[in-house]
């Protein structure tokens, strides 16, 4: 048994097929003619770009836009200015090759991007190491292995994919993916749990271990292969795959029907997307809401800001596709771990506690903010749009928001535009600071949306991207678990809604506490939300006091996971 990290849910069963990429050599050649080689490097470009729309063309079609714009972002890539006009310029002073100064300068990129140690930056070095490999092939009449074409029942084994072979992966004919590299949040991970394929990331070694036409299983939920097992596991498999395909159709009736437990009581599930094309999935899975739309994704991977404009048809797009389910938009969340050269933000010392999110935006008000919060205002008249400000430790922050807010809707009434005059505004609560003075805040704002990921992290001094002290980083640690229940009373006290965005909202474990607490509303990724929704109507709120009383007294996470790992499996 071989394990590696679960990246994509699933069983797979099938026949191994290598898909080994040929080891492009690429040599520094001095040319005699730049001009010449100028063209033969746009040709390049512009046969990479014709094939990347193709498959970004055919990826939509298949699966749907936000599938897409993985690729779609390869394609700004390759038409970047600064990445283009750099390669022409090595070309031209250095007198090298194309294939050369495409290796040099992409891949200077590619390295600084990894630099980063920000998980989106690792994911755009891999995108730039992609298109490389592109062009250099184009430029070399190097055939790509044809992905599409592999035969049914294959389990693809590589060192690792890329975005583009993963997106002309058949889900007919390819029952599972293993690499050797990768991790979950890697685009190609993205990709396949959007084909819903099975996959296996990050399993060192296991190319060197098994060879065309092995029979191989893959769990893509806890991460482990198997290669030629016995008859008898192979049967256990494959009934754990049936049960699997069972149950994602069994969800499908909980399409439609109320968020309700048991004894009566309602709570909304509803949807994290990042862009506006996310909510295709959020209708096919029956959210009834968006509780954090990212709008940092509409700022990046462009050469400037997005207009006032460009804002507003985006959240327009998203209020008008939930026709008047509550869509919470979260101003813009970035600071120096974010590579936004547009914005001039300096590299900070320690960027997690540093100039970001609505310290950034109060500095930058006439700029940044004042365009994005207008934007929201005025997108507000076509939807149920709640405005939600990041990382608030202090009730002054708020103050001035609210002001701010205030100030524009004057200016939009003199104008004549018309918006939502009572649109809520909230905040994230994800410092330990606003977790405190949650009954200062309660008396104030319009609702709260807890931020597990950063409550967590800030609350137990853990930066989450951390291996060395990721056993310290749980939601269910004694102190995490107190300051989310705070969090909830105080805001129940005061009569606002309370909701929550973070990992832990659709976490089987962590549902049954939020419930007892007394959790509003849980936002989650939209494959989560039917069997979020199956759960909750299987719970009596009044009968889960009790576990979470008993949860509250252990003094270690590992006791209160075992605890609810317990309840949950009976």
């Amino acid at each position: 048994m071989h394990k590696g990290t679960g990246a994509s849910a699933g069983i797979g069963i099938g026949k191994v097929v290598i898909v080994e990429e040929k080891e492009l050599v690429i040599k520094r050649e001095t040319i005699a003619d730049a001009v010449t080689e100028i063209q033969r490097f746009k040709g390049a470009l512009e046969t990479s770009m014709k094939q990347t729309e193709e498959l970004a063309a055919d990826l939509a079609r298949r699966v749907g836009e936000k599938e897409a714009e993985i690729l779609n972002g390869h394609i700004m890539l390759l038409s970047d200015p600064m990445l283009t006009g750099e390669i022409e310029t090595m070309i031209t002073s250095d007198k090298v090759n194309s294939e050369f100064a495409i290796e040099t300068v992409c891949t200077n990129y590619a390295n600084v991007f990894a630099s980063m140690g920000d998980e989106l930056m690792q994911q755009r070095a891999t995108d730039m190491r992609d298109i490389k490999t592109r062009m250099q092939k184009v430029l070399m009449g190097v055939e790509s292995v044809d992905i599409a074409a592999l035969p049914e029942g294959s389990v693809i084994l590589a060192k690792d994919l890329t975005p583009s072979m993963t997106a002309g992966i058949n889900p007919a004919n390819v029952t599972g993916i293993v690499t050797e590299l990768g991790g979950r949040t890697s685009h190609s991970a993205i990709l396949a749990r959007a084909l819903e394929i099975p996959a296996v990331v990050a399993l060192t070694g296991i190319l060197s271990e098994v060879k065309n036409g092995d029979v191989l299983v893959l769990d893509g939920t806890d991460g482990t292969v198997l290669v030629d097992p016995e008859d008898s596991i192979l049967a256990e498999y494959q009934g754990k795959r049936a049960a699997f395909l069972k149950e994602k159709k069994e969800l499908e009736q909980y399409i439609g029907k109320p968020s309700v437990t048991k004894d009566g009581v309602h709570v909304e599930i509803v949807a994290n997307i990042g862009k506006p094309e996310d909510v295709d999935k959020v209708l096919q899975y029956d959210g009834e809401g968006v509780g954090l739309f990212r709008t940092e994704f509409l700022f990046m991977d462009r050469d400037a800001m997005p207009t006032e404009e460009e804002q507003f048809e985006a959240y327009k797009k998203v209020a008008v596709a939930m026709d008047g389910k509550p869509v919470i938009i979260r101003t813009l969340d970035i600071g120096g771990d974010k590579e936004i050269p547009y914005m001039g933000l300096e590299k900070d010392e320690n960027p997690f506690l540093g100039y970001r999110a609505v310290r950034f935006c109060l500095d930058r008000k006439d700029d940044v903010y004042r365009p994005q919060l207008r934007a929201l205002l005025r997108a507000s008249a076509f939807g149920n749009i709640k405005i939600m400000i990041p990382l608030v430790t202090c009730i002054d922050e708020y103050r001035q928001v609210k002001a701010l807010v205030e100030e524009i809707k004057e200016e939009l009434t003199e104008k004549g535009y018309a918006f939502n005059k009572d649109i809520p505004l909230g905040i994230m609560v994800e410092t330990a600071a606003a977790s405190l003075i949650a009954d200062i805040f309660a008396k104030e704002v319009d609702f709260f949306s807890i931020g597990t990921n950063d409550l967590t992290q800030y609350t137990m001094s853990v930066d989450r991207g951390n291996d060395k002290i990721s056993y310290l980083y749980s939601t269910f640690n004694p102190a995490v678990l107190r300051s989310i229940k705070r969090i909830i009373s105080c805001a129940r006290e005061e009569g606002i809604m309370v909701g929550m965005c973070g990992e832990a909202a659709s976490d089987p474990m962590m549902i049954p506490l939020l419930l007892a607490f007394g959790l509003n509303e849980f936002s989650m990724s939209p494959s989560a939300i039917l069997r979020a929704r199956k759960m909750i109507t299987e719970y009596s709120t009044e009968e889960l006091q009790a576990v979470a009383d008993q949860a509250m007294s252990f003094a270690t996470t590992t006791e209160v996971e075992n605890f609810m790992r317990e309840f949950i499996n009976q």
